[in-house]
């Protein structure tokens, strides 16, 4: 009985940015195109660093009322927790985005993307995103989650 032999797997390191080498590393299937904005898979070894559902909320609990606004806001308290627990933003190995309107996030593409690098550099975890009715605060129109993984 022969076993159907699956892609190879490519672990690729990210990208040199005088880090320790033990960070996070790509995980990208052989033969599968490369994906854009966004990692497959990441495999890492430390200390866990997980934020609950962030929102754009500033520090007097305003929110912006435009998408872009609250993305830019949402990264940059993502960032800020992560600097609390130790971690930077190159420490992220998975982003799960919950957004209201998906026709307007894929709108706003580009200049999420140069929000994203703008916060969190040109590290691009693996990420989900994924619309919902709805978020708990209802005049927010995007919730991210984050984890990262501080090298030991």
């Amino acid at each position: 009985m022969s076993i159907p032999k699956g892609p190879s797997l490519a672990v690729l390191p990210m990208a040199d940015n005088g880090a320790s080498t033990a960070g996070p590393q790509i995980l990208q299937p052989s033969g599968w195109p490369a994906p854009k904005g966004y990692a497959n898979g990441i495999a890492a070894d430390g200390r866990l660093v997980v934020t609950g559902g962030v929102i754009g909320w500033d520090h007097q609990g305003h929110l912006p009322a435009d998408f872009v606004g609250q993305v830019r806001q949402t990264l940059s308290n993502i960032s800020a927790i992560l600097a609390e627990g130790g971690a930077r933003p190159e420490h992220l190995v998975r982003l799960t985005w919950y957004v209201v309107d998906m026709e307007e996030y894929l709108a706003s593409l580009k200049t999420l993307g140069q929000i994203y690098r703008e916060i969190l550099g040109a590290h691009y975890p693996a990420m989900a995103l994924l619309q919902v009715v709805r978020l708990v605060e209802k005049a927010a129109k995007v919730e991210i989650e984050a984890t990262a993984v501080v090298p030991r």
